[in-house]
């Protein structure tokens, strides 16, 4: 388990790698963001730009082309590409997230509708500066009823949107309530503690961009160290988990 001490030394911690980074490699300013793509029964949709990409489905159902592979994607599954995929919807339409990263100069000349009814949920700029690169994960996180994720930080930025149930996220001294189809930004180094409905069980779907050495390996890291061996209530699924070139 991890061994952090304090969230001070986290925040310290991560700005001194930072800095030493910085100092010993080009850094570069990208774009993460996080679309809504609404598509009608059996819309076509048309091509998108190649550029680092997950799309996963929350309703209906989509069938992905891409360098003459074929994927049909259902509910609660996602598709990760870096090159331009054709989309097509199935027969009761279909309800998609559609994250993507950018270089920040580049992404208006990037920026693209999926289907007839895209939206632009959030976006943020962040700084890339591993010098072994990065990879794109995509998962889900699900809590039961009264879950929780102790306060924590993860190694790298993401996008998170909310599926199910409703969620409280308590980070920078500030609370923020969150319900369904609704996203938010979190930028790995600053502690964050996540309270899940009391109601009813709450789930979300997030892309983070991580380190190369965390493929396959969780990026969470516990503030406290007691909290480190506790009980966790979070279940994950990973569908991508992939290196992009950025």
């Amino acid at each position: 388990m991890y061994g952090i001490i304090s969230e001070e030394l986290i925040i310290r911690n991560f700005q001194k790698a930072q800095l030493s980074v910085i100092g010993r490699h080009n850094v570069t300013t990208h774009t993460l963001r996080l679309f809504t793509d609404l598509y009608a029964p059996g819309e076509n949709a048309s091509p998108l730009p190649p550029v680092a990409r997950v799309l996963y489905v929350v309703a209906g159902g989509i069938t992905v082309r891409a360098s003459s592979v074929t994927a049909s994607l259902d509910p609660n599954s996602a598709w990760q590409g870096s090159v331009t995929p054709q989309v097509v919807a199935g027969k009761s339409g279909a309800r998609v997230l559609r994250w993507e990263l950018v270089r920040s100069n580049l992404a208006e000349d990037t920026h693209a509708r999926a289907s007839a009814e895209s939206v632009l949920t959030l976006q943020s700029e962040i700084t890339l500066s591993d010098p072994n690169g990065v990879l794109m994960r995509c998962d889900r996180v699900d809590f039961p009823k009264g879950g929780e994720a102790l306060t924590h930080v993860h190694q790298g930025p993401g996008i998170r949107c909310l599926l199910t149930g409703d969620i409280r996220i308590d980070t920078h001294g500030s609370s923020t309530p969150y319900g369904v189809g609704h996203a938010w930004f979190e930028a790995g180094p600053d502690p964050v503690y996540a309270a899940a409905s009391a109601h009813e069980p709450t789930g979300f779907a997030r892309v983070m961009i991580l380190p190369r050495s965390c493929q396959g390996k969780s990026s969470i890291r516990y503030v406290l160290p007691e909290d480190a061996d506790k009980p966790k209530s979070q279940k994950y699924q990973i569908f991508a988990d992939e290196f992009i070139e950025a």
